[in-house]
């Protein structure tokens, strides 16, 4: 999978002292990818929008 075009971003849940960091990129067509933010060169694990949803809708924050 190309993700040469990725526009990562880090996750609002990361650690804020630099470490356990994940990033995500969601800009590319039919594909969330994620990452380690200290291994950028590292393998991504790619997910369906609709499987990424799922996976984060029990995390997401309640107001």
């Amino acid at each position: 999978m190309d993700l040469t075009r990725a526009a990562w971003r880090k996750s609002s849940r990361s650690n804020s002292n630099g470490g356990a960091c994940v990033e995500v990129a969601d800009n590319l067509p039919g594909v969330v990818a994620v990452r380690d933010s200290k291994d950028p060169a590292g393998p991504a694990l790619a997910f369906t929008p609709a499987a990424w949803r799922a996976f984060i809708a029990p995390h997401a924050p309640t107001r």
